[in-house]
């Protein structure tokens, strides 16, 4: 006997002469199981690291390999989240059996519809897919089935989901991440980013045969099936634009007074203009906390200004003139123009619940009680069960007649999936009504 978890054990066997056609073979460069038994580094691809695809030409035959190519489609896309402004993909990553491994840019290429077409018909395997799902739909890739594993390992019940946790875990890799918050809109691209970006799917497959199986186990593919379906309807959908964006200014809080919002809302969107001319991450252009130091002093000349933290930089410095104009404006504003406090959709935060409606605070007590009871019968975690901000919603407003009909017709129009109605509906049913004294 052994301790090792099942799926472990599995994927080491595969990896000692049991295994199928499908199995992974020993990755290049990868060295040997470590004396203690421990994983395997993963250091670079089995197929050597290729180079990005850049021209037509080069597309048209990767096309072809993919579209001849058998079984599942694994996808990756890097962005420059904390560097660019936009969030589109700078490379994209495929494997497929039969095809090997393609990297792509998009920067050159920004039309990937034709190999859309060549892999629609196969399910896509993407890890965390709707971080990306977004960005490859700008560039034409659209799955029509696919399999997220940080997903399937979150319905699984695995405490670590990251990819590199997972693929250590399941199948005995160790995959390093030190790449993840990397310029990859700088060109050209280090051949140990390219490395990196091709190991992200070298094992991906892999990994989703070995959660579809602990699905399998768990009875829970029904679940996985509908939480995908519902990945690809609406995964790929920008995310909704904020009414007051510039109230997510980290640091607002210390910020008070209606003129003084006014002048973080000013400073605010003048940099929020220079970043998307410049595709540069906001932060980059002015650090939020510049925004608040400004708005809580209010500096009338470039001297005060530039003295405060943040303004500091020679970037920063150029565009003083830019911030003074953002802070005179907010000081011409005529009082009725000043920002007011936002309209709330939806119910208050619970902290206040108790204070405004005793009774729905009772509710949503009742209700989010029996949701991380049944998460813990289900070994889910509570928000993979259902959306808390549904279980808000239902405590503060039920339907007039509460029936299981009624409560899983509002759930279902909160987006909840037909496997989540039917782990709670009968125990919420009974508890939004309020108990007899």
């Amino acid at each position: 006997m052994t301790d090792e978890p099942p799926l472990r054990r599995r994927a080491a066997e595969s990896r000692t002469g049991d295994a199928s056609p499908s199995a992974a073979p020993e990755p290049k460069d990868a060295g040997t199981d470590q004396p203690d038994g421990g994983p395997v580094p993963l250091t670079a691809p089995r197929d050597g690291t290729p180079q990005p695809v850049a021209t037509p030409a080069e597309l048209d035959e990767v096309v072809a390999r993919f579209a001849a190519g058998t079984g599942p489609v694994a996808l990756d896309a890097e962005r420059a989240s904390g560097y660019r402004y936009s969030q589109r993909a700078y490379l994209v990553q495929l494997r497929r059996e039969g095809a090997g491994t393609a990297l792509i840019d998009p920067l050159p290429l920004p039309d990937l519809t034709v190999l859309d077409e060549a892999i629609g018909g196969a399910e896509w395997v993407l890890h965390a897919a709707s971080q990306d799902l977004a960005c490859l739909a700008e560039v034409g890739l659209r799955p029509r089935r696919l399999f997220d594993t940080e997903l399937a390992a979150r319905l699984a019940g695995f405490e670590r989901v990251g990819l590199a946790a997972l693929t250590e875990q399941l199948l005995g890799y160790t995959l390093e991440k030190h790449h993840s918050a990397a310029d990859w809109s700088s060109r050209p691209l280090p051949e140990s980013w390219l490395t990196y970006a091709a190991l992200d799917v070298e094992m991906l497959v892999d990994l989703r045969d070995a959660l579809d199986e602990e699905l399998t186990r768990q009875g829970k593919s029904e679940w996985a099936a509908e939480e995908f379906a519902a990945l690809v309807r609406n995964g790929a959908r920008p995310p909704r634009a904020r009414a007051e964006p510039w109230r997510r200014t980290s640091g607002i809080h210390r910020v008070r007074g209606a003129r003084a919002q006014a002048r973080i809302r000013s400073l605010w969107y003048a940099r929020d203009q220079i970043a998307a001319r410049r595709d540069a991450a906001p932060g980059r252009v002015l650090p939020d906390s510049a925004i608040v130091a400004a708005a809580e002093l209010d500096p009338k000349d470039e001297k005060t200004l530039l003295t405060l933290p943040g303004f500091g930089g020679r970037s920063v410095r150029r565009l003083a003139r830019t911030w003074l104009a953002a802070l005179d404006d907010a000081r011409q504003l005529p009082e009725d123009a000043l920002p007011v406090a936002p309209t709330v959709e939806g119910p208050p935060p619970p902290h206040r619940w108790a204070e405004r409606d005793p009774v729905a605070a009772g509710r949503l007590a009742r209700c989010r009680e029996i949701v991380v009871r049944v998460a813990g019968e289900h070994d889910l975690p509570p928000e993979n069960l259902i959306a808390p901000d549904s279980i808000r919603r239902l405590a503060w407003q039920p339907p007039d007649e509460i029936t299981e009909e009624t409560v899983a017709e509002v759930l279902r129009g909160f987006g909840a999936r037909e496997w989540q109605l039917r782990l709670l509906v009968p125990a919420l049913t009974e508890a939004l009504p309020t108990p007899a004294p």
